[in-house]
């Protein structure tokens, strides 16, 4: 019997990548993990949201505007969630196309670094889902939703390939992230929701206010989520704030921006009008306590890389793989509250 080489031992033959047809389940699974769940859920919450804070700027909870306005709502929510779900894929499908290497060291459990998809089975996703955001976006007859998509697909686009590949700058990633998710989404998705049930197309003070919270709390998740991602970031030359300041640093500058955007939105809350202002105060400070809480508890093990002075790493533990979910579970929820203190308006 022949004797395998160390070669052949430590670099084993790739799995072929899964087929649609012949694995339905386990293929449907890694698509999953491909859409990258928690921005889908985010993405999802997000246009539910803006629907309601518009429907909420048109009708009080105790009118009832009739089967039919309620339908077409239901229908321009449907679509516009289709469009947005195909284009959140794209994104996000686009960037692990581009980041193969990066991801088999950072995140090796991801379709493509596991083997799972080839790159040109990924490939042949993204364009997929990229088609289909921008045709629906087309059927929607809304020129918000058709500018949201597209502009968000450009930018995606920037964002990981080459040559512009904007991740690479730590300036220019977060500008990425933040004007997509911050202003793009909530704004375009809000004009787009307020024109399918009848509002003028301005943009009230409660929807300015989210979409300041949303895009400095943008901020923090995207230097938050490179904290653990050290190793493959600086063998691949992907400059991050993590690398130039040291993972302690960024944790707590992440941690005062989220204390800042928490603490901005409950002094602008009395102020505001069209929202159920004790809700939106009292939810806040219930989460900003809660976030505090959970950030002291993040393991942090100091160790001094050879390369860079102050170095410390963040030990890749439960703890902070929790403590980031943790962070998104703040993100979703934002929109749930700040929807709900609007249709909430009136209530004592």
């Amino acid at each position: 019997m022949a004797k395998l080489s160390a070669s052949q031992l430590s670099n084993p033959a790739p799995r072929p990548p899964l087929n649609l047809l012949q694995n339905p389940t386990t293929w449907l699974s890694a698509f999953w993990k491909f859409s990258r769940p928690h921005t889908i859920v985010g993405t999802s919450l997000s246009v539910v949201g803006l629907f309601a804070i518009a429907w909420a700027g048109r009708y009080s909870p105790w009118t009832n505007p009739g089967t039919l306005l309620i339908w077409r709502a239901v229908t321009a929510l449907l679509l516009t969630w289709l469009a947005c779900l195909a284009g959140n894929v794209f994104i996000v499908g686009l960037n692990q196309v581009e980041d193969v290497e990066i991801d088999r060291i950072n995140k090796p459990h991801l379709p493509i670094a596991s083997g799972e998809f080839s790159r040109p089975q990924a490939i042949r996703l993204v364009v997929l889902c990229g088609v289909a955001a921008m045709v629906l976006a087309v059927l929607s007859h809304s020129l918000y939703l058709m500018a949201t998509i597209w502009v968000s697909l450009a930018i995606g686009s920037a964002y990981s390939v080459p040559p512009i590949r904007l991740k690479r700058f730590p300036f220019w990633a977060s500008v990425c992230i933040l004007t997509v998710r911050g202003a793009i989404v909530n704004l375009g998705i809000y004009l787009h929701a307020a024109s399918q049930i009848g509002l003028k197309p301005t943009v009230p003070a409660r929807v300015w206010a989210l979409t300041l919270f949303i895009l400095v709390f943008s901020f923090a998740i995207a230097i938050f989520k490179d904290i653990p991602d050290i190793e493959g970031d600086r063998r691949y030359n992907i400059t991050t704030l993590t690398l130039q300041l040291g993972q302690v640093q960024v944790f707590n500058l992440a941690r005062w921006v989220l204390t800042a955007c928490y603490g901005g939105m409950m002094v602008a809350a009395p102020f505001l009008p069209g929202v159920h202002q004790p809700l939106l105060l009292g939810t806040h400070a219930i989460a900003l306590a809660g976030f505090w809480y959970r950030s002291r508890q993040v393991e942090l093990s100091p160790s001094k890389h050879e390369d860079a002075e102050n170095e410390v790493t963040v030990r890749k533990s439960v703890s902070y793989a929790n403590f980031y979910q943790f962070i998104w579970l703040l993100f979703f929820a934002e929109y749930i509250i700040f929807s709900a203190a609007c249709l909430m308006t009136g209530f004592v």
